[in-house]
Parts: C-alpha cells; structure tokens; sequence
C-alpha cells in the first residue's frame, strides 16, 4: 500500500516542475533585477525554468522589485534574508530551495553571458557532464574588464587553488555554473555558508568526483548596484583553502576566529611592552592592560570579519563587547587549567601551553558564537 502512493522520481513534465532553476544572489541591485529577468525570458525561451532571487535584505529594496516581477510571472521567486549576508550562503540556500534537477548560478550584476545557459542545460541533460563552469580563462573567454589588481588577484587564486587544492578546472574562481541539484545536494552538508567562492568550494568538496566541463564566455562590466566583494575576501579564499586542507574539519569561521587571535597576542605582547617598558607599569598591571586592549582588538577584528555577516551594530556593539570580555575571561581560567592539567601529568612547558592555547580558542570561539553573535 505503502509503495503504491511513495512519489517517484520527479521530472519536468509532472506538475509543470521547470528543468532549469537559475539561481541568482542580491545586494543592492535593484536597477538591475528587472533586465535579467528579461535577458533570461528572452534566452531560455525553449525550457521550462525557474528564477530564484536571493536577497541579502537590500537597504535599496532589490527585494520589493522582485516581488513585483513575481506578482506578474509565477516562475520569479524570492527568498529575503534577514540577519545574514553572504555570496556562498546564499547560493546554498537558493539551489537547496529550488525545483528543477539543474541549478545554475549567475550574478544580478549583468557581468555573466546567460546566453550560455542553454549550452550549459544540453551538457548537463546529455548526461556529459554533472557540472559546467563558465570559463575566463580557457580558449574563447575573456576578463578583460577586470582592472590589473582584480585580475592579478583573480590570477593569483587560481593558481594557488589548483596548485594547493589539485583543483583541475582552469577557472574554479568562477561565479557563474551549472550543476545537477542531486549532485549539489550530496555536497551541500560539507559546504561552507560563508565567503564568496561558492564554486571552488564545491569543487574541492568533490575531490574529484564530479565530472566538469568548462565553456567559455566573456566577462563584462558592472552596470548598476554594489559589488558582493569586499576587502576581506582575500582572507575568506584563504580561511577556505585551510578548510579544505584539513577535510574541514574545522570550519572557514573558526579560522578566522583564531587567525583574529593570533593577532591579539601580538597586540597583547606589544601593549605589554609599552605598559612595562615604556610607561614602567608593575608587571601585573601591564598584563591586565594588555589583556584588555588585545580583547578589545579581537573583538573589533571578529565583528568586522569573521562575524561580518551577523555583525553588531549600534549599542548591540556595547553590549557584545562586555559579553566577549566575560566570555574570554572565561576562556582565560579554562586555558589555565587544561594547561596546568597537562603539565602536571607530563611536564612539558610547550605541550601543556599548547594544550591551553587550543582549549582557550575552542572555548571562545564557542560561546561567542552561542552568545555575542548568536543569530536571532
């Protein structure tokens, strides 16, 4: 009886489910929301799809025109996010809640070729290949409206992406693909929601096991909006490097988190030195001094980056300051213990320092997650 009514497997012809849903995430781009729907109408005019507009909450309501586009056509769809910001995690979010087998990834910006999506669909349906990159980089392709820094850096991230990574695609930096949702969603568990490069991520992810074409295609320039880059992403590329290096066992923001903190002990031991030193403060006073200024530091740097996309603002700073001060205070008496703990079974100074420094980070980053940037 049971078997009798269990679904099957869904295809595009039952219930008018779309072959193809384009994913497409949104920070202030509102000027530009509405052409590529046309561009897409226009394009895609022979398969069934869908669009899924990811919107980071706009301040400019890029989300309000979408809505209007969907109030007129059935296949725009919006998802608002609120209290979180991010390129990869909303890619994730948008593909997981899409409906046609093949998922493509494309920026509002009007920089990717959309003309390329029916090519992309037929290698996908022809069962050649599980993913398809739209390529700069390869024979036919062309980013020659990037500036010399953006290009020399895009360069440079693939280089060490292919080199550290074994990544064989010649543009994994790339922001605009297609990929079977099935096969994105064996993958999605182990992928990260923050940082941009969502696409080498799945990549490395796969370890090889996702058969990928690359096609090429020009890379334009930005007419209208914001970009969803910015000053941190280098650290982000390489937060997402180590990850997958470690076959994420730790996550990109927990190395950001104690990246952070390994600039606090600098921070510390240079107001240290001032305080003693310099201002000839007793010793127990230059170290609480120090201790305060490098929380203080931390604190700033983690709102800033690791936190960035579930940032404190207004008086929520004042009190998520406080709050990470009591949670690294914490943090301080837990580093002490597990290091006298170790030291005191094996007399090793480095080993039960280590051992301190480790539980110190774990235990911090952990309840400043569960607290001073808990999501609401």
């Amino acid at each position: 009886m049971n078997d009798a009514i269990k679904p099957g497997p869904e295809t595009p012809s039952q219930a008018g489910l779309p072959e193809l849903s384009v994913v497409v995430p949104t920070f202030n781009e509102r000027d530009n929301v509405t052409v590529l729907y046309r561009r897409l109408e226009a394009t895609l005019s022979g398969i069934s799809w869908e669009v899924i507009f990811v919107d980071d909450n706009s301040p400019d309501g890029t989300w309000e025109v979408v809505r209007g586009l969907a109030r007129k056509d059935s296949r725009v769809r919006c998802v608002r996010r609120i209290g979180r910001r991010g390129l990869s995690g909303a890619c994730i979010e948008g593909i997981l809640a899409s409906s046609g087998p093949y998922a493509a990834v494309i920026d509002a910006d009007l920089q990717h070729d959309e003309t390329q999506l029916p090519k992309m669909v037929a290698l996908l349906r022809s069962g050649e290949a599980e993913l398809v990159v739209g390529s700069r980089y390869i024979e036919g392709g062309s980013a020659d409206s990037f500036n010399k820094q953006r290009a020399g850096a895009s360069q440079l991230a693939t280089e060490v992406a292919r080199r550290v990574l074994k990544v064989e695609v010649a543009d994994p930096m790339s922001g605009f693909f297609m990929i079977r949702r099935d096969r994105f969603e064996q993958l999605a568990p182990q992928l990260s929601i923050q940082g941009f490069k969502i696409l080498l991520d799945v990549i490395a992810t796969a370890q090889g096991k996702l058969r990928a074409i690359e096609i090429p295609y020009t890379f334009g320039s930005r007419q209208h909006g914001e970009s969803k880059l910015d000053s941190m992403v280098a650290l982000d590329f390489l937060g997402l490097v180590l990850a997958k290096l470690t076959n994420d066992v730790v996550s990109l923001r927990f190395l950001l988190f104690a990246m952070v903190g390994g600039t606090g002990l600098v921070v510390h031991l240079t107001a240290l030195f001032i305080a003693h030193e310099i201002f000839q403060m007793p010793f127990a006073e230059a170290q609480a001094t120090g201790a305060l200024i490098a929380m203080t530091s931390n604190f700033i740097l983690n709102n800033f980056l690791t936190y960035r996309d579930q940032r404190l603002k207004g008086f929520a700073i004042l009190r998520g300051l406080l709050l990470f001060y009591l949670v690294c205070g914490v943090g301080l008496l837990a580093n002490v213990g597990v290091a006298f703990a170790v030291f005191d079974q094996e007399p090793i100074w480095w080993l039960a320092g280590a051992a301190g420094a480790l539980m110190g980070v774990v235990w911090n980053y952990a309840m400043s997650g569960l607290f001073v940037w808990r999501k609401r």
